[in-house]
């Protein structure tokens, strides 16, 4: 009889959402939810699907946060797996390793969490003995690659190995326990079982090595249907998987074409016939876009001028939709039929190229990018990222910044100054 189990990591419960909640709180409260209704979808998968054992690769935390109430839960849904007699095997990530609930919850002892040296778990199967290598790390930095301190196979079992690793390296992760494809490959094992990318892959060769990805996207950047792996061991072990969707959130980006477009309603309807394709075609419980509108409009100049209000009509035209949010409006308009030499003839538009050229001086932009540090330093620890995390970020605020800046401006004088 095939030994099943389902293979998840980078759960990340309680990851904030600061930003999010400054914008809108409602959408915030969803958000932050998710990843912990994903769990609860991942154990409930674990129970119809009647599997054998559960893997989380890492990152079930999402670093020093203590609630209590992460606890109870966790402890309540690794409850529910022990009374169906489902075993749980789990490694800690670079984000677990500085959580305090990490060293303090007390699990069942059908838990089992591997710790700093490579331990070997055999779990008898029906068909075959299935072996689980794992190894945590005390520290959320690992520089080196941990697959040596891995053991051998197991001779006569289906052996599967836990890392969370950054494999060569990913954009937007940090590297973790760097090490090769081709190295896991050769080691001998059936399966590993990956974490810490949060993009689903399947890396063909002679084992099977999968990075299921996050179960629940948290932000635009980590848009689309999210999942986890169920994998078969057959007795010959043969292994075979299969995805299945975990997301209860699922952020995407939709583009709404305005072109041609001169009154707001028009504008309205050509937005909310996109969310509800988009709504039509995503598969999880709530859909969070983030619209661009794009083409050649009449309304350019009163959109950018009034773009909350755009925003609440976007607003409103999703929630006729139905388990739909939206989390941004960009605006990439422009105006309508109008030629070079009529542009530059325009008032209004040279006065903006005038402003454009200003704004991008150095004296002008050192003295915005000094106003900019004052205010960070004036502002409480935890909301000092909003102009990013380093040089570079910093840097493409301040272009974004003053280039909204002019647009604006511009705007005003185009339609006709303030509401």
């Amino acid at each position: 009889m095939a030994f099943r189990f389902v293979h998840t990591a980078d759960i990340h419960l309680d990851s904030p959402l600061r930003s999010l909640a400054l914008r809108n709180s409602e959408l915030a409260e969803l958000v932050g939810d998710a990843s912990r209704q994903a769990f609860a979808a991942i154990v409930d998968l674990c129970l119809v699907e009647r599997i054998d054992a559960l893997v989380v690769a890492g990152d079930l935390y999402d670093g020093d946060q203590t609630s209590m109430k992460t606890a109870r839960f966790l402890a309540s849904q690794m409850t529910r797996l022990h009374q169906a007699g489902v075993r749980v095997y789990m490694i800690r990530g670079n984000h677990d390793a500085m959580s305090r609930i990490t060293k303090q919850l007390v699990l069942p002892d059908t838990v089992t969490t591997f710790g700093g040296r490579c331990q070997s778990v055999i779990q008898p199967g029906a068909g075959v003995d299935v072996a689980f290598h794992g190894l945590s790390f005390a520290s959320p930095k690992a520089p080196e690659s941990l697959l040596p301190k891995y053991a051998a196979p197991q001779e006569g079992a289906a052996n599967i190995g836990i890392m969370h690793t950054s494999l060569a390296g990913s954009p937007g992760h940090d590297v973790y326990a760097p090490c090769s494809v081709a190295d896991l490959h050769g080691h001998g094992f059936d399966y590993w079982a990956l974490g810490h990318i949060h993009v689903r892959k399947v890396y063909p060769g002679a084992s099977t090595l999968v990075m299921p990805g996050i179960p629940q996207g948290r932000d635009i950047n980590e848009a689309g249907e999210k999942s986890v792996t169920l994998a078969t061991i057959n007795d010959d072990r043969s292994v075979d998987i299969e995805e299945r969707l975990t997301s209860v959130a699922q952020f995407e980006r939709v583009s709404v074409d305005l072109a041609g477009t001169s009154e707001l309603p028009e504008a309205v309807g050509r937005i909310r016939s996109a969310l509800e394709q988009s709504r039509t075609a995503a598969r999880s419980q709530y859909l969070i876009a983030r619209l661009s509108l794009v083409g050649a409009s009449a309304l350019s100049w009163t959109m950018i001028r009034d773009k909350d209000l755009v925003l609440a009509e976007a607003e409103q035209a999703a929630e006729q939709v139905g388990n739909t949010w939206v989390e941004k409006v960009e605006l990439n308009l422009s105006a309508p039929g109008t030629g070079k030499s009529e542009d530059v003839a325009d008032p209004t538009l040279e006065l903006a190229e005038s402003m454009r050229a200003n704004a991008t001086s150095d004296a002008f932009r050192s003295d915005a990018r000094e106003l900019v540090l004052k205010t960070i330093a004036d502002l409480p620890p935890d909301a000092r990222d909003f102009a990013g995390q380093d040089e570079a970020a910093l840097e493409a605020f301040l272009d974004d910044v003053l280039a909204r800046g002019v647009d604006l401006v511009t705007a005003r004088l185009k339609s006709g100054g303030t509401r």
